[in-house]
């Protein structure tokens, strides 16, 4: 077990692991590390605590004390001085007339380098573009190309919902999101009503994902005969948020349709390869046996009329 602080440098950021040493540090105290970039002025938003070894990268490295006030003046004039590196670049964007937009602009703790954070269609040739900035700055310059997400998670806005986006206020690390997902959740597959502003499938789809996929499991599947207290039917139509399922029962000129919550009904809960067959659905085509098939092509051949040879002349 190793005791570590969790540190984030960025809003709705990365939280990185630091070990605390001595120091008595509480929430929202702002401290000054070393990383790979440098002196690094963060803020820490878990306290201290023992992890596994595994799941930090050794060696973790400590925090070297806490911000002074000299430290937060530090950290506001870089945030001015971004500000103003941010028009200066993307004039000289506009003279180079290069396919970019410039999204944000971040100057190292201790002055040693600014990075600018754009994006683009594809590659840019910015060889000139680093040459003028170098010589206007006088320090370290480096270009970084990002993606549609993390240009949203930088610039913010509203989702679909109606509320900031999540990337921009409390999701630290972006998690994989899949149509699956959609499908599963019986969502519309138009591109307009599951993707957010950055043009990506909505990371929304996550956060549910794992209910979904629960109920799933115990849910019989659409068309799947089951068992009931009114008698046998197939199922007509499913709903997960409520674990109910409407059956149409058999027997009658008109069936009927009755809801049944999950434990009223006797139906396998999970599909493992031997379900029984739904309805209207195609039988398999039966197996064909290739040996016979090469064994009755072999007697066809045995059979045919041997040619007889030409004569020499």
């Amino acid at each position: 077990m190793v005791e570590v602080v969790g540190i984030r440098f960025k809003k709705a950021g990365k939280i990185y692991y630091f070990s605390p040493g001595e120091l008595s540090l509480a929430l929202d105290d702002n401290v000054i590390v070393e990383t790979a970039r440098g002196l690094e002025y963060g803020q820490v938003v878990l306290e201290k605590k023992e992890i596994e070894d595994s799941q930090v990268v050794s060696p973790i490295k400590p925090v070297l004390r806490k911000a002074t006030e000299k430290d937060d003046k530090t950290y506001e004039r870089n945030l001015e001085k971004a500000q103003e590196a941010m028009v200066v670049c993307k004039k000289k964007v506009e003279e180079h007339q290069l396919e970019m937009k410039l999204i944000d602009v971040e100057y190292t703790f201790d002055n040693n380098k600014v990075i600018f954070y754009f994006t683009a269609e594809g590659r840019v040739d910015f060889r000139e573009l680093v040459k003028d900035l170098a010589s206007i700055f006088k320090i370290r310059i480096e270009l970084r190309q990002i993606g549609v997400r993390d240009e949203a998670k930088m610039l913010g806005g509203l989702g679909p919902c109606g509320i900031g986006l999540c990337c921009s206020k409390w999701l630290g690390e972006f998690q994989p999101v899949s149509i699956k997902m959609a499908k599963e959740q019986n969502l519309s597959l138009n591109p307009t009503k599951i993707s957010g502003i950055c043009g990506r499938l909505l990371c929304c789809l996550k956060y549910e994902q794992d209910f979904y996929e629960e109920i799933n499991n115990k849910l019989p599947s659409q068309g799947q005969k089951v068992g009931t207290e009114d008698g046998n039917g197939v199922v007509f139509r499913v709903n997960v948020l409520r674990e109910t399922v409407t059956v149409k029962l058999d027997g009658g000129d008109e069936p009927e349709l009755k809801e049944y919550h999950l434990e009223e009904i006797q139906a396998p809960k999970a599909c493992s390869g031997d379900c029984p067959k739904q309805k209207n659905q195609p039988e398999a085509p039966p197996k064909r046996d290739t040996a016979k098939k090469d064994a009755s092509n072999r007697d066809k051949r045995d059979r045919r009329p041997k040619k007889k040879p030409r004569p020499k002349q």
